[in-house]
Order: C-alpha cells, then sequence, then structure tokens
C-alpha cells in the first residue's frame, strides 16, 4: 500500500538562511546533569568536523562572581543575579558576533526563595537570535536522583514534575516571541546515543525529517517478541530521522511500582536509577498520579506537533488481532488534525478501521516496504537502506 497524501513541514528557514553560526539555546531544570549530554553533542560535532562552543550561563555567572558562596548564588538580590547574568550574557554576545557555532545552556525560569522568576534577558536573548529552542527534560525519578546526589534543594516529586512544566512552557514562549512558531523543541535525554544525536541533527540537519514514532505499551508488556519487533522499528526510525520517542519518559512504570506496593502493604519502594538504590514514598508517587498522566497527554502532543510526521508501528497479537491502543488511536487522529504526513505499519491479518485508513497518508505491511517508500519520497537514500 502506498501513500496518498503528504503535509508541509515546519517552518526552519530562519536554521538554514542564518548569515552567522547555528545558534542554539537549550533549557532544562536543575538536576539535568545538561552539561554532560552538551558535551557529548560538542564531541559529536568534533567527529563530523565541526567546532561548537557551549556556554553554560550558570557556571559562567558563578566565575563572575567569585565572592558567592557555591550553590547560593540564587541567594542574591534579584538585582545582583540580573546584573550578573547579563554581564555574563554580553561576553557570549560578543563571542556571538563572531559567527561560530554555539549552545547556550541557561535555565528559562527560576523557583526559588523570590518564587518564581525566569531566568534570561529578553532584549538580550533577541540580541542572540537563536535557531532553535530545546528543553531538555529527564524521568522524575532520575532528577530526584542526581538532586539527591549532587544537591541540596529541598523538593519533592510534585516539584520536580512543576520545575519541568515551567521550563517548557516558558522556553516555548521565549522561542514563539523571538523567532516565531516551529522554534521550540522538548528534548528527552533518554537513549544518550540516540537524544545527543537529535539534537546534533536539530542544529546542523534541518533537511531530515522529524518524526514521532508511535506503538502500543500496555498490550504488549508481556510478549517479548512483539516488544523486539517495536525496539527494532524505533531504533530504524532514529538512525535515519531526527525522532522524538514518547517511550524516552517512562513515569507510569511509578505508578505500577507504587500499585503494587500498596498490594504488598509496603510504604516504600526501592529503585536503582544511575546505579545507585532510590527509596521513594508510596504515598508521594501516588499523589503524583494525575500529573503524570496529565503532563503525558499534553507532552506526547507537544512532540506530533514539533514532527513532521508521525509513523505507527501496529504489531499482530496472539490470534492475529492488532495491537493498537486508544492511545494510538488519539495520536494519529492529532497527527491527521496537525496537517502531518501519517503513516502506518500495519502488521495485523485483520482490515485496519476506518479510523486507521482515514487519517493514515499511507499503510504499509512491513518496515522495509515503508522504508522503501521513503526512499521513493528521497526522505533516505538508497545506500542507507539497510533493514
Amino acid at each position: 500500500m502506498s501513500a496518498t497524501r503528504s503535509s508541509p513541514t515546519l517552518p526552519f528557514e530562519r536554521q538554514t538562511n542564518h548569515r552567522h553560526g547555528v545558534r542554539a539555546v537549550v533549557t532544562g531544570q536543575v538536576g539535568l546533569e545538561k552539561r554532560h549530554f552538551l558535551e557529548q553533542v560538542v564531541s559529536l560535532g568534533r567527529k563530523h568536523g565541526r567546532e561548537i562552543h557551549l556556554f553554560n550561563v550558570g557556571e559562567m555567572m558563578c566565575r563572575e562572581a567569585p565572592d558567592v558562596v557555591p550553590r547560593r548564588i540564587l541567594d542574591l538580590s534579584r538585582h545582583r543575579l540580573t546584573s550578573i547574568r547579563r554581564s555574563v550574557f554580553k561576553d557570549i554576545l560578543r563571542a556571538a558576533a563572531t559567527g561560530i557555532d554555539m549552545i547556550v545552556s541557561t535555565h528559562a525560569t527560576f523557583r526559588w526563595k523570590h518564587g518564581l522568576f525566569h531566568a534570561y534577558d529578553d532584549n538580550q536573548m533577541r540580541e542572540l537570535d537563536a535557531n532553535l529552542y530545546v528543553t531538555l527534560v529527564d524521568n522524575v525519578d532520575a532528577v530526584h536522583e542526581r538532586l539527591q546526589r549532587d544537591h541540596e534543594i529541598r523538593h519533592s516529586l510534585k516539584d520536580i514534575l512543576v520545575w519541568r512544566e515551567e521550563e517548557i512552557v516558558v522556553t516555548e514562549a521565549m522561542a514563539e516571541g523571538i523567532a516565531g512558531y516551529g522554534h521550540a523543541y522538548v528534548l528527552s535525554r533518554g537513549d544518550p546515543e540516540i537524544n545527543v544525536r537529535a539534537l546534533y541533527r536539530l542544529m546542523f540537519e534541518p533537511h531530515r525529517k522529524r518524526v514521532y514514532p508511535s506503538f502500543p505499551m500496555t498490550h504488549v508488556m508481556n510478549l517479548p517478541e512483539t516488544l523486539h519487533e517495536i525496539e527494532s522499528f524505533r531504533d530504524v526510525l532514529a538512525e535515519h530521522f531526527i525522532t522524538f520517542d514518547p517511550a524516552d519518559l517512562d513515569e507510569k512504570r511509578l505508578l505500577a511500582d507504587a500499585s503494587e506496593a500498596t498490594r504488598r502493604g509496603d510504604e516504600f519502594v526501592t529503585l536503582n536509577v544511575h546505579g545507585h538504590d532510590v527509596v521513594l514514598s508510596v504515598d508521594e508517587i501516588n499523589r503524583i498520579g494525575h500529573d503524570i498522566d496529565a503532563q503525558i497527554y499534553a507532552r506526547d502532543f507537544k512532540l506530533i506537533d514539533q514532527s513532521d510526521m508521525i509513523v505507527s508501528y501496529i504489531p499482530e497479537l496472539p490470534g492475529g488481532r492488532p495491537g493498537i491502543s486508544s492511545g494510538v488511536e488519539r495520536e494519529l487522529q492529532h497527527a491527521f488534525e496537525g496537517t502531518k504526513e501519517v503513516y502506518v505499519v500495519w502488521r495485523s491479518r485483520e482490515e485496519p478501521s476506518p479510523f486507521i485508513t482515514e487519517t493514515a497518508s499511507g499503510i504499509f505491511a512491513s518496515v522495509q516496504e515503508l522504508f522503501q517508500f521513503f526512499q521513493e519520497k528521497g526522505y533516505v537514500a538508497a545506500f542507507q537502506l539497510g533493514l
């Protein structure tokens, strides 16, 4: 089966026509270890013959104010904090004027004793005129573990979710106000190799299609062969495209762990995060259940909105039934209504319903057939097709 309809991509003229080096602003909450992630992007750039300069605003501010006790810079008055930040950003702007490729790592917001306030100067951000704005995100338990290990910040799991959402919303508002629609992205740390490559491609390979991989999760948890099929599908998409994979953030498992602990009568669950045991309160996890679900709903639609197309893999379940969930159907509908390209790999012997056929740009019997179509469309080169 072949495609019957295509849709336009998001605008990216600013990136391809920019007279200077590529400039990316990367935001994210405390506890992400952004520096380590971004240094990997810099290393990948070197492998491709590009020298990417990384500017960490927080570290530069601390060097600018050597009289301030480490980790207490946010205790400064708002006036001095703003003054230090503006001074640091003047150095960044001078470097940008030389035409280098650069990543500016910063927060979009701070929530401290002063309350919630934005962490950037609008005029200076406009002068920087970045090509893209990216909010880096990670699982709540991963951020919690880093905060416990490396910071002295009192927090709850709810705080982590709120901080993450604030960074996304404010970064998107910043990007739309300065650069217009289509320049703000949410990117998970997820698989470091895949997502480091994704950020590099966002910066330097805008010709690559941006893809939201869609697939069932709950229906296939106890089907190892099907899980392997889906994993291979995700891997091949990530190899050839820029992918925003919804499974990179997996916080529903926390709710499942809490539910299982409740059945056992336990008050705590112990998780292994980054090689360390992390003990979480079952009651605290249950209290953020609604927040986790709400953020999954909003974030997955955001990931679709920032993509050019959605590619859905519908496996065949035992008995020949299609492994399609209500969530996958809703994703396909959202992509269709957003005028995205919608492609479906349908593995079941049963015929797809009109809810699939009427929203799909193309339905294919296998990943191989799908990629043959992508080759014809010019989305992948012939020598890349190694399925």
